[in-house]
């Protein structure tokens, strides 16, 4: 069983996934701090000095009206707090494009080089297009 393994970890795939987690992981957090600190400001200034990390809906209004998200948590009222859904939603969105991205770039550099066509050859019986080096044509099965 160590053996396997050992062959398990040793592969090349493993290591490039453990690499692509990490790194995954350090993106995800820059993508965090890009949204929360740079694009939500201004955003939230534009449609009148919103703070899109607080807002939220009080679901119980017995315990009174709490001025904010943290002051509803400490009296332990129940709310629901989109705003941290709507940061949240813009980073997967920023983080899925930046993917996109990466992935569309890597696979244009990857692409195959054509394959050289074969000479080809018509086939006296038939007449359709078949390869130069064939002795029996797929289509009529006539020899040649």
């Amino acid at each position: 069983m160590l053996q396997e393994f050992r062959t398990f970890i040793s592969r090349g795939n493993v290591v490039d996934l453990a690499v692509g987690v990490i790194i995954g992981a350090a993106f995800g957090r820059i993508v965090s701090a890009l949204v929360e600190g740079i694009l939500l400001p201004p955003l939230g200034m534009l449609l009148g000095r919103v703070d899109f990390s607080s807002l939220f809906v009080v679901l119980d209004r017995t315990k009174g009206e709490p001025e904010s998200l943290a002051r509803a948590k400490d009296l332990g009222v129940p709310v629901i707090a989109y705003g941290q859904f709507v940061n949240e939603v813009i980073s997967f969105i920023i983080v899925a494009l930046a993917v996109f991205i990466v992935v569309k770039q890597a696979n244009r550099l990857k692409r195959e080089a054509p394959v050289p066509a074969t000479p080809m050859k018509d086939c006296p019986f038939c007449a359709s297009s078949i390869p130069a080096k064939a002795t029996r044509c797929p289509n009529c099965t006539s020899t040649i």
